[in-house]
């Protein structure tokens, strides 16, 4: 196990997982993360993270941390919301790495999953 999933494991990171913009394959980057009330999550990138040039081309990704997994949707934060997001990510984590603010910053929220129904 890396030290970005035992992150993920301990709830210090974010396990996103895209599908790349280019190659159209499975991607994966952990990123620090603040968690909100209604079980989204809030992330931020430099200038040059290809996870949030992916999440940009297609907002659908899958997020893992802790003990639990969801099917996301990314939502380009902007404005007041996109300076609290690097706030409160700077008052989580410390000092800003990868140049964080510099890039976009995303609200991923869980995508609801229509409930299996009955086989004929």
């Amino acid at each position: 196990m890396d030290v970005g999933e035992q992150l993920a494991g301990w709830g210090k990171a974010a396990l996103i997982e895209t599908r790349g913009r280019v190659s159209g394959r499975p991607a994966r980057a952990h990123v620090g993360f603040i968690e909100g009330e209604d079980g989204s999550i809030v992330v931020a990138a430099g200038r040059d993270a290809h996870w949030a040039a992916n999440l940009l081309a297609d907002p659908a990704c899958r997020v893992s941390l802790e003990s639990r997994s969801f099917d996301g949707r990314a939502e380009p934060l902007q404005g007041t919301a996109f300076a609290a997001a690097i706030r409160e990510l700077i008052l989580r984590y410390g000092t800003p790495a990868e140049r964080l603010g510099s890039g976009p910053a995303f609200r991923i929220r869980p995508v609801e999953t229509a409930a299996p129904g009955p086989v004929p």
